[in-house]
């Protein structure tokens, strides 16, 4: 088993490696609020974009056991801002030395952790080269189910033997009830029934 790290994924092996990231994303998608799973074309064109790297853990039979993708070029990944990062390391950022990982799959299986493990280490030596910084997220239940920000930071430790690590932000989703509300009138709200 190795990591191949390639610029753009086609053919046999785009098909290949959209069943493992969709099979590994399905089930997030009925438990956190944003969508985890990207649309069929959002995942093509993110396969074919050069300026997200693909790190592939590939198995001794050539099959994808793992996939992750990476870019020190944040324009390049929907929905975060560059600015942001502009504003809070503006020397990494103008030096392309941050490093987002915008999802990490593996196949559910015994090898799983091996896998993750591999993706994380090989992700961490790209950044690590460069004395730069990483980011990516989570959402709360995978994070409260998996400990993802704990387990991720002890790898980077080890790796490192030195690392610090910070919630750099924080979306939270509401829902608002109005179980008493039913029936009343919307205008002088006294539960008069409407005419």
């Amino acid at each position: 088993m190795t990591v191949k790290i390639v610029d753009s994924v086609c053919g046999d092996l785009r098909e290949a490696a959209w069943t493992l990231y969709s099979e590994a994303f399905a089930e997030l998608n009925a438990l956190a609020v944003q969508r985890h799973l990207m649309y069929r074309h959002e995942f093509d064109d993110v396969m074919g974009d050069p300026r997200i790297a693909k790190y592939l853990y590939v198995g001794d039979d050539d099959s994808i056991r793992g996939l992750s993708i990476y870019t020190n070029d944040l324009n390049a990944v929907p929905l975060i801002s560059p600015p942001y990062f502009a504003r809070h390391w503006p020397q990494h950022y103008a030096e392309r030395r941050i490093w987002y990982c915008g999802f990490v799959a593996t196949q559910a299986d015994a090898r799983a952790a091996t896998a993750f493990g591999e993706l994380v280490t090989a992700m961490y030596h790209t950044a690590a080269a460069q004395n730069g910084l990483i980011a990516l997220d989570f959402c709360t239940r995978t994070d409260e189910v998996r400990h993802m920000a704990r387990v991720v930071r002890l790898m980077l430790h080890r790796l490192s033997g030195d690392v610090r690590a910070q919630r750099i932000d924080e979306q939270q989703y509401w829902l608002y009830e109005f179980p008493s509300a039913a029936g009343t009138d919307p205008v002088d709200g006294a539960g008069a029934p409407t005419r």
